[in-house]
């Protein structure tokens, strides 16, 4: 709670929480952006959904990173540090109170955004099927196609689905942050560690695609197991962030399984008990 006190009070997040908003909520008016031939019928609604979990994945990505890049070298820098580990605070329970803090305040910052996106869609999608509903009676269509209609466009508004890819960007933020607290553990700049969990991100959404190029030049058995070996170590040390990518199947109107969400919950889980530990072991041996 100290921690997330402590990140609340810094006014540097305030312009990312006003810029998720504002595009956000810009899908509610009738703006430029919604004029064209692709705002007819039920794109309208992915195009809402496409903006909004386009900015909570930006905004809880880029405020993983740097809250989590500021707060140690922050305590350090203030001689808070020194103040606590001089009590019987044990340093995992320190590391892991850092982490959970930024969490938190992302998991708020996304639950408020969550709720703007639902009430939008709500707004939106109960006018717009109004509208083609009164035009389907107006043209006489069947039940069966009236029934269609309303189910496609009931689809592309808020979903259990689309709950789920908001959780996905929560545990991609999730991770990010817990390879910033790595980084910050023996790393004092904080430049350094923001720029370097940008590049792992950057890099971890086309793991999968230099995987399969380098999976493809298998020559014989015994180095295919090699290249497999190598490929899972990598996978298991740096995250392959292409498995959270579930927003585009979502925006589509496609359902999203529960044991989807279950399985990219233990991947997360997995990554970042495990990046915690790691931090602990190289926060362990620092001389303060």
């Amino acid at each position: 709670m100290h921690a997330f006190t402590q990140l609340v009070r810094m006014k540097v997040f305030y312009f990312l929480a006003f810029f998720a908003v504002i595009l956000i909520a810009s899908n509610f008016f009738n703006l430029p952006q919604h004029q064209g031939p692709e705002s007819t019928g039920t794109h309208v609604l992915s195009s809402i959904k496409s903006w909004s979990l386009g900015a909570m994945t930006l905004f809880s990505v880029v405020l993983s990173i740097v809250a989590t890049a500021l707060l140690l070298p922050k305590d350090v820098e203030d001689r808070t540090l020194y103040t606590i580990l001089a009590k019987p605070v044990p340093r995992l329970d320190y590391l892991a109170g850092k982490l959970l803090g930024v969490l938190l305040l992302v998991f708020v910052s996304l639950l408020l955004m969550d709720m703007l996106m639902t009430g939008i869609l709500y707004l939106r999608t109960n006018l717009l099927l109004s509208q083609q509903l009164g035009i389907a009676a107006a043209r006489g269509w069947p039940a069966a196609e009236t029934l269609a209609l309303k189910t496609e466009i009931l689809a592309q508004g808020p979903t259990l689905s689309l709950q789920g890819a908001v959780f996905a960007i929560f545990l991609q933020a999730a991770i990010i942050a817990s390879i910033a607290l790595l980084i910050s553990t023996f790393s004092s700049s904080t430049l350094f560690t923001t720029i370097i969990c940008f590049l792992i991100f950057f890099c971890g959404h086309f793991q999968a695609d230099a995987r399969a190029a380098y999976l493809s030049q298998e020559v014989g058995m015994a180095d295919g197991w090699f290249s497999r070996l190598v490929t899972l170590l990598v996978a298991l040390v740096l995250p392959d962030f292409q498995i959270f990518n579930v927003i585009d199947a979502v925006i589509e109107g496609q359902v999203m399984p529960l044991f989807i969400a279950g399985k990219l919950a233990l991947i997360g889980l997995f990554y970042v008990v495990f990046y915690i530990f790691a931090s602990w072991v190289a926060f362990a041996k620092k001389e303060f």
